[in-house]
């Protein structure tokens, strides 16, 4: 089995590195996808510095539309999506994923943070359902994209979507321990203000989709 890794950034410079090197060192993958959307700080020239794809779309568009970007130019049929701010990945972590949706012959894999950071251990404890690391299927990304209105439109609220129709289809789904990884805070990234409202806007996306009705 080969892996196409999908990895959605917007303004990453500076970090996204340290997720696309443990990434292009694991024997599953052979194809990796780096989506800008719409970075203006040189995400994509440094994700050029790699062995990698990269595409930018002419303006932000959200999570779910770069990531449908992305398993658009996938050559394979099998999908890893990452965060591109994760702290702390290896190699380790990524052949772990795989490894896990192969052995258990699951449906999808949900990568969890665990002893890496306190507040976001906490966040994923409480909300695994929010985290972005995640094996799955060509076709079941496809099957997700039926059952929501426009990518355009889900951006962040991707992950609960693919969540929620997991839990009705009866996908089978397990939570993987990623020991040691975290991301770095919006806040962090962007400043307190401009953090915040980044981080409500994205709570936002979230809760609408923890509701709203999917298309099945």
């Amino acid at each position: 089995m080969r892996i196409s890794v999908v990895v959605p950034a917007y303004n990453e410079a500076g970090r996204i590195s340290s997720v696309i090197r443990p990434v292009i060192a694991s024997q599953w993958v052979d194809d990796v996808i780096v989506v800008d959307d719409g970075s203006d700080d040189g995400t994509a020239d440094e994700a050029r510095l790699f062995a990698v794809q990269v595409s930018q779309m002419p303006h932000n568009s959200g999570k779910a539309a770069a990531l449908d970007r992305g398993v658009s130019l996938a050559k394979n049929e099998t999908l890893l999506f990452l965060d591109a701010d994760l702290v702390g990945l290896t190699t380790a972590h990524v052949d772990k994923l795989i490894q896990c949706y192969q052995d258990m012959k699951l449906d999808m894999a949900v990568g969890v943070f665990a002893n890496g950071r306190k507040k976001t251990d906490f966040a994923q404890k409480i909300n695994p359902y929010a985290s972005g690391q995640r094996v799955l299927s060509r076709k079941l990304w496809e099957r997700a994209k039926q059952c929501v209105t426009e990518v355009t439109e889900v951006d962040f609220g991707i992950e609960f979507a693919l969540s929620r129709l997991a839990a009705k289809e009866d996908w089978v789904t397990e939570y993987v321990k990623l020991e040691g990884v975290t991301h770095v805070l919006k806040e962090e990234k962007r400043g307190f203000k401009k953090g915040m409202i980044d981080r409500f806007k994205m709570y936002g996306h979230m809760v609408k989709w923890l509701f709203k009705k999917l298309r099945i």
